[in-house]
């Protein structure tokens, strides 16, 4: 599906900065927006958008600097108020009122924000950020900044020709993956570029750097959703964000890694769908 762009303005302490956004639509009933994570793209939620949009209207969004959305401008950073404030433009510009929202990693810490921000109507977090001690992030962080580096320096042939194979694609996608091998060869060359292309990733990480999620969210349905195999926020990680959010449902994924949607499609969309009624 072809995106489209929407631009608006954010303020900032230069006064209002323009933003653009690049987006997917498809579907019909109330509307769902999908946040990714860092590194990756919109079409991370590929696997599961055509269930979910059996049910709901799904807006896939790159956030900025990342996919086909270009970098924040100068006044802008990559910090979570100002990614927050993004994504309450967004949705005023599509004239979305309060959707329903699901994110996974960095998209589900913004998920969680935005829901504190009470900007929309449910929260459904697949192995949110925010929720590390500092040993668990640094790790986290040490291996994203590893598949970067990879990501940046292997040929595009070479990138081609793994894809090609179960071993090529788990040797590329493997740390976010339990089931690299269901990843087509397309996506995963897709998402390597991706990788390797997002202007907004060392800011994004370097903003994270002090990130903890820390506040409770009353009166919003808020689910929280581990993959068993998650190998980049480890499980028990899921534990903490229920005491923080004490009436979230904290959902198990069984033999799904730190991107559950192409491990499981099925499974995780019922996890969104049930989380947003």
């Amino acid at each position: 599906m072809s995106a489209a762009t929407v631009s608006f303005q954010v303020p900032s302490p230069l006064g209002p900065r323009p933003v653009t956004v690049s987006y997917t639509r498809e579907g019909t009933g109330e509307p769902l927006l999908l946040l990714h994570g860092i590194g990756h793209h919109r079409q991370a939620w590929g696997p599961v958008t055509h269930i979910l949009a059996a049910e709901r209207e799904v807006i896939t969004v790159d956030l900025p600097g990342f996919g086909e959305s270009p970098a924040l401008p100068d006044g802008l950073t990559y910090d979570l108020p100002t990614t927050t404030a993004v994504f309450g433009a967004f949705c005023e510009a599509l004239e979305l009122d309060r959707p329903h929202v699901a994110g996974n990693s960095l998209g589900g810490l913004l998920a969680l924000e935005l829901g504190r921000e009470k900007l929309v109507r449910s929260v459904t977090a697949l192995s949110p950020a925010g929720f590390w001690n500092e040993a668990e992030r640094r790790y986290a962080f040490g291996i994203l900044l590893t598949m970067r580096h990879i990501a940046r320096r292997l040929p595009l042939p070479l990138v081609e020709r793994l894809s090609r194979s179960t071993a090529g694609r788990t040797a590329l996608t493997s740390t976010i993956y339990a089931r690299p091998g269901r990843r087509s060869p397309e996506a995963v060359v897709a998402e390597t570029l991706a990788l390797a292309g997002a202007t907004g990733f060392d800011d994004t990480l370097r903003a994270g750097g002090s990130v903890l999620f820390t506040d409770d969210i009353p009166g919003l349905p808020i689910t929280v959703a581990w993959g068993s195999r998650d190998w980049l926020l480890v499980p028990r990680q899921g534990v903490r964000a229920k005491r923080v959010i004490p009436g979230a449902r904290l959902v198990r994924l069984p033999g799904c890694g730190h991107c559950p949607m192409n491990d499981d499609p099925a499974l995780v969309a019922r996890v969104i769908l049930d989380g947003s009624r």
